[in-house]
C-alpha cells in the first residue's frame, strides 16, 4: 500500500507550522513537507518532528518579491545573487530540521539565457546540498496556474537535469500538474521513474481532495506501488472544507 506526506502548504493552514506537524501525525501521515516554513524558527520545527517522529521530505526555495509578481527566481539571468541566497537559505534550513529534499523554484522567464542561469544555478545548488545529502528537486507547473513559469513540461525538465548532470538532482512529479499539461500519466510515470526524486498529487481539475476528477487514483497509487516506489506521496490538493474533514480518501488508500 502507498503511503503518504501531509503537504503542510495546503493542509492544516490554519495551524502554526509546529501545530500542522502534529495534527498530521495525528491524522496518520508518514511524513510532512511544506512550501515556505521560514518565518518558523527552525529550532521549533525540528523539535517538533523530533517529538512526532516524523520526517520533513521537501521545502521550496523562496518566491522572491511575491507582491511584485515573482515565483521564483532560479531562471532568472538578471537576479542570480538573490537566487543563490535563496537557496543557500533552503539547504541551510533543511539541513538543519533533518529535511531531504529542496525543490529550487525557477520564476517567470524563458528563452535560451533563462536556461543557462537555471542550469547554473541548479549546478551550484546540488554542490552546496551534497555536503549534506539534500536531493534538489525540480517541478513543472502548468501554463493554467503559472503562465509564463518557466518549466512547464516533463520533457523540458528531463533535458535541464540531464544538463546539470549531478547526481542529487531529480524530477518533482505532480500528477495535477503534469495531467494538466500532458496527460498519460501512467506511462510518464514507468518511463520517468527513475529520474523521480517526489511524486504529489491532487484531483484534476480542481485540485481538490483525490476522490473525483480527471485522474484514476486508485490504478495510479497501485501502478507507483508495484514499481517499487516506497516513498511517501505528497497529498498537495486544496481542501474544500477543514483538513480532518478532506481525508476519506486517506482511509481508502492507506
Amino acid at each position: 500500500m502507498p503511503r503518504f506526506s501531509a503537504n503542510l502548504g495546503f493542509l492544516w493552514t490554519e495551524l502554526s507550522l509546529p501545530e500542522a506537524i502534529a495534527a498530521a501525525k495525528v491524522a496518520g501521515f508518514d511524513a510532512v513537507e511544506c512550501h515556505w516554513p521560514y518565518d518558523v524558527p527552525a529550532e521549533l520545527v525540528r523539535k517538533a518532528l523530533a517529538e512526532n517522529d516524523i520526517q520533513m521530505l521537501g521545502i521550496n526555495t523562496r518566491r522572491g518579491d511575491v507582491m511584485a509578481g515573482d515565483n521564483g527566481l532560479c531562471a532568472l539571468p538578471d537576479r542570480v545573487t538573490e537566487a543563490r541566497s535563496a537557496i543557500d537559505e533552503a539547504i541551510d534550513y533543511a539541513a538543519a530540521i533533518g529535511c531531504c529534499a529542496v525543490h529550487v523554484m525557477a520564476g517567470f522567464s524563458n528563452g535560451a539565457a533563462a536556461e543557462d542561469t537555471f542550469i547554473d544555478n541548479l549546478q551550484y545548488a546540488c554542490l552546496r546540498a551534497e555536503k549534506h545529502g539534500i536531493t534538489i528537486l525540480i517541478e513543472p507547473l502548468n501554463r493554467f496556474d503559472a503562465p509564463d513559469y518557466f518549466l512547464s513540461t516533463t520533457d523540458h525538465a528531463l533535458r535541464i537535469i540531464e544538463a546539470v548532470a549531478k547526481p542529487n538532482i531529480q524530477l518533482m512529479f505532480d500528477l495535477y500538474h503534469v495531467q494538466l499539461m500532458e496527460g498519460d500519466l501512467e506511462n510518464k510515470i514507468v518511463n520517468l521513474l527513475p529520474h523521480i526524486g517526489h511524486i504529489q498529487f491532487a484531483s484534476v481539475p480542481d485540485r481538490g481532495p483525490p476522490q473525483k476528477g480527471e485522474i484514476d487514483f486508485a490504478a495510479l497509487f497501485e501502478l507507483i506501488d508495484n514499481l517499487g516506489y516506497k516513498r511517501p506521496l505528497g497529498a498537495e490538493y486544496k481542501p474544500n472544507g477543514p483538513t480532518e474533514h478532506t481525508l476519506e480518501w486517506f482511509r481508502t488508500y492507506s
